[in-house]
């Protein structure tokens, strides 16, 4: 049975996930921001005809922002995270064959039900998704991941598409090729752009009709496969059991810069809690944490980048004992007198919580340890994140530390005291 994918892709996401709630913006500019409310990472469609791009600081764009109403957004990952989490949950009622590419996207395999209309199939798709979940989406069909790909951008950009494009055995697929540049066929980044520009290849279309020699002697085995997935030989299947995280990381940019020992140790215990958070709910435990603190490199001031690797004694996700590595570590790379800007933890080495190694001289009552991390972690699900905190994250209001969300909207699914009000 030869494959078929459907690669369904969220329209602005972020975006789309403010509409849910707030009907009024539809139809209008919206943009959503990145922490600290810095540049633009969602925007609507209305937005990006103004000419807002991708990445762009705000303060570029304000006189734009007034000038055209543009209603902005903090971003809101509670929120974000739980649609999509309701999207790839509706995504499932149509195969359960799927592999979650991204928190927007989704690879779905169609392969036993091509003797439908595959079309059709995929506007089942969008109206029970926008029904059930208030989010737009756009479908790509065809015999390749790649392929997909490339189907559902022009899904997307196509009005006479209607959000769904299959090109399976479409008579379009060399005009559809075509009309993508190389720059945006998946998999190939600046560097392998510019080769193949250099050597004439500027579409996709020219790419699959490459010369295997060429591509294989400057982009490898990863070039081999890409020119067979254009020409329809599926060279990735479907991930349904996606490989562990190698490594988490958890770091911010201050607000304002920051110069105290205490204020960073705060910074620093916030973003073990949240990583440790992460691991346990992976059901994996960290044998190395990497803690690291550096100044601002756009400002002319006295520079300073320091890091710090401790490698434990037990491999752990238990917060309070992360915590306090983390702080040794810190208190040895903090220098007094500079402006730090940015702090940071990565959590390496992670193994199956099941495959921990003991050992001899550890006095840790590890039992006690997964109870009480799993009783925190319960109550932050049921009561909302943050209910319970170490102490080290610090209590004070308005911290200068802390990511700044001016404009965020309420956490409508995961948060009893945010719930959405009929008036």
């Amino acid at each position: 049975m030869p494959p078929v994918f459907a690669l369904v892709d969220c329209n602005n996401f972020y975006v789309s996930c403010e509409r849910v709630f707030n009907p009024k913006l539809a139809g209008k500019p919206v943009i959503v921001l990145s922490n600290n409310d810095g540049c633009a990472i969602s925007r609507s469609n209305e937005a990006k005809s103004l000419g807002i791009k991708m990445g762009v600081p705000v303060f570029q764009i304000r006189d734009l922002i007034k000038a055209n109403g543009v209603q902005v957004y903090s971003s809101n990952y509670a929120l974000y995270g739980d649609m999509s989490q309701r999207v790839m949950q509706t995504l499932a009622e149509f195969t359960p064959d799927i592999e979650i590419y991204s928190i927007d996207e989704a690879f779905l395999d169609l392969s036993s039900l091509t003797q439908y209309d595959l079309t059709d199939y995929g506007h089942q798709i969008r109206y029970k998704t926008r029904k059930w979940t208030g989010i737009p989406v756009s479908v790509g069909i065809a015999k390749t991941k790649t392929l997909a790909k490339i189907a559902n951008n022009l899904a997307k950009k196509s009005k006479k598409a209607g959000g769904v494009f299959d090109l399976t055995s479409s008579p379009y697929q060399d005009k559809s090729l075509e009309k993508t540049k190389v720059e945006d066929v998946w998999g190939v980044g600046p560097a392998y752009s510019r080769f193949l520009k250099e050597n004439g290849i500027r579409n996709a279309l020219q790419l699959r009709d490459a010369d295997d020699n060429l591509i294989k002697k400057r982009m490898g085995i990863v070039g081999t496969r890409l020119i067979h997935e254009l020409r329809g030989v599926c060279c990735y299947c479907l991930d349904r059991c996606p490989p562990p995280k190698k490594g988490i990381t958890v770091s911010r940019s201050f607000k304002q810069s920051i110069e105290t020992l205490n204020e960073l140790e705060e910074a620093v215990a916030a973003y073990v809690s949240v990583g440790a958070e992460k691991l346990r709910k992976e059901h994996s435990v960290s044998g190395v944490l990497m803690v690291f603190l550096m100044t601002n490199r756009f400002k002319r001031e006295r520079q300073y980048f320091n890091l710090k690797t401790i490698r434990l004694s037990v491999s752990t996700s238990d917060t309070s004992e992360l915590i306090q590595y983390a702080h040794q570590g810190l208190k040895e790379i903090y220098r007094k007198g500079y402006l730090y800007k940015k702090a940071g933890v990565m959590f390496n080495d992670l193994v199956p919580e099941s495959q921990i190694q003991a050992n001899l001289f550890d006095v840790k009552d590890r039992n006690r340890s997964v109870k009480l991390m799993s009783a925190l972690d319960n109550i932050n699900i049921k009561m909302g994140s943050s209910t319970l905190k170490y102490a080290a994250v610090g209590l004070r209001q308005n911290q200068r530390w802390r990511t700044v969300f001016e404009r965020r909207s309420q956490s409508y699914t995961t948060n009893w005291d945010q719930l959405f009000e009929v008036p």
